[in-house]
């Protein structure tokens, strides 16, 4: 790769971070659906092997999503928008899901995560787009053992998808009567439970891999990871203060749209592969 290419690459990548983290403040989803298709479409140029380029993307992104959570949910706390009680409810389960979700991506072809991505995307998308803010599921978030499958799923899909977990909890929270604003808030929380044990799998997953690209740790390039986290931690609380000033209908309208061009992009890739 030339000096050029290296420069356009390194570009992208500070690019990615900025409107990633500018997502995370807002949405609650830790800038995994914006980072993961642009760092796919990257490794691509790079010339990674298509069997693993979903997976080092997937984890550079759930690395990113570290720093970024923990700037997102401070900004959010700070505005009372974190709540506590729904963290000790479901975070254990979206800690366990997260590990599952890992073990399992580190084991399937990349395709796999892009037909996962698309899916999800998709779904959430439409939910989010259509008139349906009237509906609802339940009247509250159910408690007891017998809900800990949500988060359980919330865990194990979002680690796969290398997602903070606010693009799956948030429009599953707002179907059970919760507020978006509050859901937003504290899913940026969640990406932290999910990031963490996501991060250290993908790299023990991938450690020794030869079809890695340079500067990897398993299936984390630090130099991806070095570029986009700086720049998503200094805009996370860009798109939480934005996150405020926007209805209930605006937020889930901006949401829907990016994960409508991002199931797009993915569903593509699966149907052309």
């Amino acid at each position: 790769m030339d000096i050029s290419q290296a420069l356009a690459l390194a570009a992208a990548m500070l690019a990615t971070g900025l409107a990633g983290g500018v997502i995370a403040g807002m949405l609650g989803v830790g800038g995994g659906i914006v980072v993961v298709p642009i760092l796919d479409l990257a490794l691509g140029f790079l010339g990674v092997d298509p069997a693993i380029r979903m997976q080092v993307a997937v984890a550079t992104s759930l690395a990113t999503i570290i720093p970024t959570s923990i700037s997102s949910s401070r900004a959010h706390r700070a505005k009372g928008a974190v709540d506590g009680d729904l963290v000790r409810r479901w975070g254990v389960a979206i800690f366990l899901g997260a590990i599952a979700g890992t073990l399992i991506a580190s084991h399937v072809h990349s395709i796999v995560l892009s037909g996962v991505f698309a899916v999800v995307a998709f779904i959430v998308a439409a939910k989010m787009l259509l008139p349906l803010d009237h509906v609802t599921l339940a009247d509250g978030v159910p408690h007891g053992l017998a809900a800990q499958p949500l988060p359980f799923a919330v865990g194990t899909t979002s680690s796969m998808m290398g997602i903070g977990g606010g693009t799956l909890s948030v429009p599953i929270l707002t179907l059970m009567n919760y507020p978006i604003h509050r859901a937003v808030g504290t899913a940026a929380l969640f990406g932290l439970l999910i990031s963490i044990p996501g991060t250290i799998g993908y790299i023990l997953g991938g450690w020794g891999d030869p079809r890695l690209p340079m500067a990897s740790l398993g299936y984390v390039n630090v130099i991806g990871f070095l570029l986009i986290a700086p720049m998503t931690w200094i805009s996370a609380p860009w798109g939480a203060a934005l996150a405020h000033r926007l209805s209930k209908r605006q937020l889930g309208v901006a949401f829907g749209i990016f994960l409508l061009i991002v199931a797009i992009r993915m569903a593509w890739r699966v149907i052309t592969s």
